[in-house]
């Protein structure tokens, strides 16, 4: 029985728009496993100037982020879509040990197979200091944005 995770593609606007959210909730819950089963097992990522092959570098690479980048909350929003590809936009925030707050900001290259899993992620992130006055994502740590938080354009980002 092979894996699959809806949507699938050919991708719509509503379907891709479902994709993306879908992942933002994911990656939100900073739970590295979660976040791997998305992804074919032998999914393909370029993160920054990273190379990372399978879900085991993805769990390994997910677990020292997520060590590193403290209370993270990420918005994600569909740029473009094809049928099996999705072009997205995000920002997140998160603070280092030291309590330095960032703001990184990125655009990612997504293709997909038939059963709606990552098999490719392109991934390109500048980090912005931020004074924690200058935060704009305020929700529970433990789980996903709220659905009246607003998104990136409602934001100004």
């Amino acid at each position: 029985m092979s894996e699959a995770r809806p949507p699938v593609p050919p991708f719509t606007a509503e379907t891709a728009t479902r994709k993306v959210r879908g992942a933002e909730d994911g990656w939100n819950s900073c739970d590295p496993h979660r976040v791997s089963l998305v992804y074919t097992p032998d999914s393909f990522w370029r993160n920054r100037s990273e190379f990372i092959q399978g879900r085991t570098a993805i769990i390994a690479f997910l677990t020292r982020k997520w060590q590193a980048e403290r209370e993270y909350r990420l918005i994600k929003e569909l740029w473009a879509f094809t049928d099996d590809r999705l072009a997205v936009r995000f920002a997140y925030e998160w603070h280092d040990a030291a309590g330095n707050w960032f703001r990184s900001y990125g655009n990612e290259n997504w293709e997909f197979d038939g059963n709606g899993l990552m098999r490719r992620r392109f991934a390109s992130i500048n980090d912005l200091p931020i004074r924690d006055d200058e935060r704009k994502f305020f929700w529970d740590r433990a789980g996903p944005r709220p659905a009246d938080h607003p998104g990136l354009s409602d934001l100004g980002l």
